[in-house]
């Protein structure tokens, strides 16, 4: 008995000593061994980590108005499981309809989805109708369905059954001004093309991070230690851009592709001293707050991403190359019409019919092609030209600070290319950036500066830059004296006799320019019927301000490539002209230039037919528009042997004025807008002095009354821009109302029409003159 006790005690004691063998290893285990990565486990179940989102950095123009920034926006967000047990489900959806626009069926789905396990969902986000709406819309929810304040209390989704989630939103204050050069962000929050693309390092910030310690049951211990980094805001870029520069362009772009519907347009306005680029517009476009909404070809920024054969514009390489190497004289004589090179016959752009015998200037002027040929080709040399070619950088890219940029492509594979490339084509095919860099390498006296649209890099805070970026020259490209030469010659392609610039001449200033018509290439042949419309030019001729490159890629020009003196040098001017005088440019020329603005005498349309009165006057080179929609011509505006100037418009009516609408009187002087007034019977009543930047028909009375408020020259843009707003908003309540308001403005890059400016153009047939 004695034995087996002491046996059992042995036992009992041997497995208390083992079991303490294995409790003090354990402890052993967990305090030492591993005691690093269970205290990493603890630490994660008892402190909460909260990230911080940075706010995205602002875009803003050279005077810091803003084009891009971040704003509070909301998702709304739904609560099935919450919702059937509130059986709130009717309301929600009804509510939620009306103010997204959401078919109630689909939020029906929504507020009844189910996990994979089959029970109610507890977060469903309402996509895309109410993804990231703005805090008006968001208050409109609140109101409706009665959720506690503040808009993003999360106690709502548990209460009502509905939230909204506060998150960054982009906002373009501008709409599609300057979409292409600042790009978009999209509902990813992916920086998508342009500047949004390029800098969204600098701009998306470093996010932050608070660190706190919490109880099992998810309260914050008072004593607790805790952890805070601060989110790092980004940076705000400041551009070169300037945006009444840049509306002015969009503007006139606008006008001109509406009326003959090219496949294309670019404008480009530069700083000539400095590179930095004014403005960039593209056409079609869209609007970054609402790129979904766009066609895929209105993302491409041709400025840069697309190349060309340029044409006549191109010829300024061939000028200054021969100019600088002392080959042109301006009175040295050629036959023009036709030159062979090989088995190739060059043609003049009249069809081969030249001008007989004539100097370089005028061919210059006429912008012949013969001309070019044997300057660049027999003079220059081939070597001599492609040599001047490198030098204008064309060929390779000029690295403005925009993604996509393309080098273009110089390829000589037949001696008759170098014949052809002296006057644009063949050989050469260039992008509107590089083409606008090398005429404000011209301005500049034959300095070539970098393009760029980056000036600085501010603190979000100070606003205090924090880089800055210099102008850089990368070329002297001529001689100073070869510049102001070559200036010289150019500015007669817009004031001189036969210039075929002269629709971009300007009253009060000198400008020097080139006009350029490329045939297209389809199928491997030129198209007799295709071209690629170009301007390109530089005012004040005696100190450079501005560059301005118009560029219309297959223009509908009824058959005619004359007519392209009708879209690109026309929106050049009208660039042009408000361009130097927002930028306070004086106008320095009192005297009437050579053949600009030679007065023309109006002829007698009255009694042709509407098609013998527009070859009438597109064989003069006249621009009208008919009013009405009669077969005959029964009057006319100016009469017939009034003088009148060559870009003046004549007013064709086809039936009793009574009938038809007023023509659009936007940007007329006072004395035009009473005389197209008292053509067409109608009685005016006027404010304000200068321009007219808005027009009010009102109905009623026994005659038919006009309003025309009227802005000085410097303050039309923003009265049109005001106009147009209040047209956009009478719009929505003309029904019933005998009151339409016409004028058509941009203010901050969004334009819109009034309901009667819309009635006049779709009675209005509207055709311009036919220039070389």
């Amino acid at each position: 008995m004695t034995k087996k006790v002491k046996l059992r005690t042995v036992w009992i004691g041997g497995l208390f000593t083992l079991f303490f063998i294995v409790l003090i290893g354990k402890i052993y285990w967990v305090q030492v061994v591993n005691a690093s990565e269970l205290l990493k486990k603890a630490q994660v179940m008892w402190e909460r980590t909260k990230t911080i989102q940075p706010v995205r950095g602002s875009i803003v123009d050279s005077h810091n108005q803003v084009l891009a920034e971040d704003g509070p926006s909301y998702t709304v967000v739904v609560n099935p499981k919450i919702i059937d047990s509130l059986k709130n489900g009717r309301e929600v959806v009804r509510e939620l309809s009306a103010i997204l626009g959401k078919p109630e069926s689909e939020l029906t789905d929504l507020i009844t989805k189910r996990k994979d396990d089959g029970t109610l969902a507890t977060w469903v986000e309402v996509r895309s109708e109410g993804w990231k709406v703005d805090a008006e819309t968001a208050d409109k929810i609140a109101t409706a369905l009665k959720l506690e304040t503040p808009l993003n209390n999360q106690s709502n989704l548990y209460t009502r059954g509905v939230y909204l989630e506060e998150s960054p939103k982009r906002y373009y204050p501008g709409g599609s001004l300057a979409a292409h050069v600042i790009g978009y962000f999209d509902k990813n929050g992916k920086a998508v093309m342009g500047l949004e693309a390029m800098y969204d390092d600098l701009l998306k910030g470093k996010p932050g991070q608070i660190i706190t310690e919490r109880d099992r049951m998810g309260y914050e211990l008072p004593d607790a230690k805790g952890s805070y980094e601060p989110a790092e805001d980004g940076k705000t870029l400041k551009l070169t851009i300037d945006r009444n520069i840049q509306s002015y362009l969009e503007t006139a772009m606008e006008r001109s592709f509406n009326e003959f519907k090219p496949k294309s347009m670019t404008a480009i306005a530069m700083d000539p001293k400095t590179g930095g680029i004014l403005g960039m517009a593209n056409m079609p476009t869209f609007n970054p707050a609402k790129y979904w909404e766009a066609k895929p070809d209105a993302f491409r920024n041709n400025a840069i991403s697309s190349q060309f054969e340029p044409g006549s514009t191109f010829k300024l390489v061939t000028l200054a190359g021969t100019v600088e190497e002392g080959l042109f004289d301006p009175n040295e004589t050629f036959k023009s019409g036709s030159i062979k090179i090989y088995d190739r016959t060059l043609k003049d752009h009249n069809n081969g019919a030249g001008w007989g015998t004539i100097n370089y200037l005028e061919g210059l002027k006429r912008s012949s092609n013969v001309a070019f040929v044997k300057l660049g080709y027999e003079k220059l040399k081939p070597a001599k030209l492609e040599e001047y070619i490198n030098k204008f950088r064309f060929g390779q890219k000029t690295g403005i600070d925009l993604p996509g940029e393309v080098k273009g492509l110089i390829r000589f594979g037949y001696p008759v290319d170098y014949a052809t490339a002296t006057y644009g084509q063949g050989g050469v095919s260039v992008t509107a950036i590089q083409q606008i860099a090398a005429y404000a390498a011209i301005a500049n006296g034959g300095k070539m500066m970098q393009p760029h649209v980056v000036k600085a890099v501010l603190d979000p805070k100070t606003n205090e830059p924090i880089q800055t970026f210099e102008p850089k020259e990368v070329a002297q490209v001529v001689s100073p004296q070869t510049a102001a030469k070559v200036t010289e010659y150019l500015e007669q392609v817009v004031s001189g006799e036969y210039g075929t610039g002269k629709n971009a001449a300007i009253e009060g200033y000198r400008v020097a320019g080139k006009t350029g018509t490329a045939n297209i290439v389809i199928n491997g042949k030129y198209a007799d019927d295709q071209w690629v419309i170009t301007f390109a030019g530089y005012a004040p001729v005696e100190d450079p301000k501005i560059v301005v490159l118009v560029l219309a890629d297959q223009p509908d020009l009824h058959g005619n490539y004359h007519n392209g003196g009708l879209v690109a040098p026309v929106v050049f001017k009208e660039i042009m002209s408000q361009s130097l005088r927002y930028m306070n440019v004086k106008a320095t020329v009192t005297q009437e230039l050579s053949g600009v603005e030679k007065k023309v005498v109006a002829p007698d349309s009255a009694g042709k037919t509407i098609g013998e009165a527009k070859k009438q006057l597109g064989d003069m080179k006249l621009r009208y528009d008919v009013l009405g929609k009669g077969a005959k011509v029964i009057a006319q505006f100016p009469a017939a042997g009034t003088e009148i100037s060559p870009n003046q418009r004549i007013y064709l009516l086809t039936e009793e004025s009574e009938g038809v609408e007023l023509p659009n009187l936007e940007g007329k002087s006072l004395r035009d807008a009473l005389a197209v007034c008292s053509f067409m019977k109608v009685d005016c009543s006027v404010s304000g002095e200068g321009y007219v930047a808005s027009q009010t028909i009102v109905a009623g009375g026994e005659h038919k009354t006009v309003a025309l408020q009227l802005v000085p020259w410097n303050e039309l843009e923003k009265a049109k821009a005001e106009a147009a707003k209040t047209a956009s908003q009478t719009q929505s309540q003309a029904s019933g109302k005998n009151v339409q308001t016409s004028g058509s403005g941009q203010a901050g890059g969004n334009r819109s029409q009034s309901q009667t400016q819309t009635q006049t153009q779709s009675q209005t047939q509207s055709q311009s003159s036919k220039k070389p």
